[in-house]
């Protein structure tokens, strides 16, 4: 059921319903048998790395990026929970209803492969269980008894526990706490994180023993250039780019990465944090390919195991690519292109059927 189901996903362009699986086999597959599929067990982070396994093995390398980020499954019209409720959205600058979901992204490419193989390896649901009064409002909110930090740092301990091969983690801004530097640090793991301008540095071990900080974007640095650094909170010296860069609108940008890899030139803070954009391409896939925030499901566990089948979905997706050459996008068009086909040849059919009458 579960291949049947994250194939029937692929193929959907509309919602994902139980009525329209069991329609598309002609009643083959019964309404209820999805309903049962979808409430019976439940999927989660470890199901989804004894599925990605093998496929993780046949590709991983030494060099291979394991990437952070969440995204948020809006659902406005569906009843809060602790699973549906409302979360910050970065992007978009305020709170939305959903569903927020943290990644482990693997990014893994070798000399030979024509395509890295980009595949999620662990996720976490972030869960609001714990109710909570705002005093001057009145208002109750929810929060999560475990930050998305920490839940990080467990993805990875889970990661080296599963013999997961890589060298780097990656994560923006809203990960680049020193509490984590610190913890991938003693991992003997190296990361690359964007950090905000107004972090406090000190160029050198006497200005930091002293309490000279100053902010990042204050340093006497070069552009371009790493610098050893000294981060307010991390013992460990640090390298530093200052990258500035012309958008496409012909406006400047600076962005600040920061690494405890001391030996990388500004060209390798540059490619190696460019595969940290795989991950957003991951998102926007699950959401226009896979059918993640396509499920009318109102259950906690219906919607989570929907969730699961989303990402098998992709990872088939990943495996077309790698022998279709391909990207997701173009198969996904194939397939609409493939269904237009069908329609029209079924409309001209009862068009000839209604002459005939």
């Amino acid at each position: 059921m579960l291949d049947i189901y994250s194939d029937y996903l692929l193929s959907s362009f509309g919602q994902t319903t139980a009525t329209g699986l069991s329609s598309l086999t002609d009643q083959e597959i019964s309404h209820d048998k999805v309903s049962r599929f979808l409430n019976n067990k439940e999927y989660g982070s470890k199901e989804l790395w004894q599925t990605v396994k093998p496929l993780v093995r046949q590709y991983e390398h030494e060099d291979a990026c394991l990437i952070f980020d969440d995204t948020i499954v809006e659902k406005p019209y569906t009843d809060e929970s602790a699973l549906v409720c409302w979360h910050y959205d970065h992007s978009q600058g305020r709170t939305v209803k959903g569903i927020n979901i943290l990644t482990a992204f693997y990014h893994s490419g070798q000399p030979h492969q024509r395509a890295p193989v980009r595949l999620p390896v662990m996720y976490q649901l972030v869960l609001k269980t714990i109710l909570y009064s705002v005093l001057e409002t009145k208002k109750v909110k929810r929060k999560s008894d475990s930050t998305k930090n920490e839940l990080m740092q467990q993805m990875i301990t889970q990661a080296i526990h599963n013999q997961l091969v890589f060298r780097y983690v990656l994560a923006d801004i809203w990960f680049a706490s020193a509490d984590n530097m610190k913890f991938i640090h003693q991992k003997k793991k190296f990361f690359i994180f964007d950090m905000k301008s107004n972090r406090q540095a000190a160029l050198s071990a006497e200005d930091r023993e002293q309490g000279n900080w100053s902010r990042i974007d204050e340093l006497d640095i070069p552009d371009n250039t790493p610098v050893k650094v000294w981060l307010k909170g991390v013992k460990f010296p640090l390298l530093l780019t200052k990258q500035v860069f012309t958008n496409k609108n012909l406006s400047t940008g600076v962005r600040f990465l920061v690494s405890n890899d001391l030996d990388l030139t500004d060209d390798d803070f540059t490619t190696i944090y460019k595969k940290r954009w795989s991950v957003e391409e991951y998102h926007k896939s699950l959401k226009q390919n896979a059918a993640i925030a396509k499920s009318p499901t109102k259950k906690m566990k219906t919607q989570s195991n929907h969730i699961f089948a989303s990402m098998i979905a992709y990872i088939k997706l990943e495996k077309l690519k790698l022998t279709q050459h391909l990207n997701h996008f173009a198969i996904k068009s194939k397939i609409y292109i493939s269904a237009l086909k069908a329609a029209f040849k079924e409309l001209n059919a009862f068009k000839q059927e209604s002459q005939l009458a």
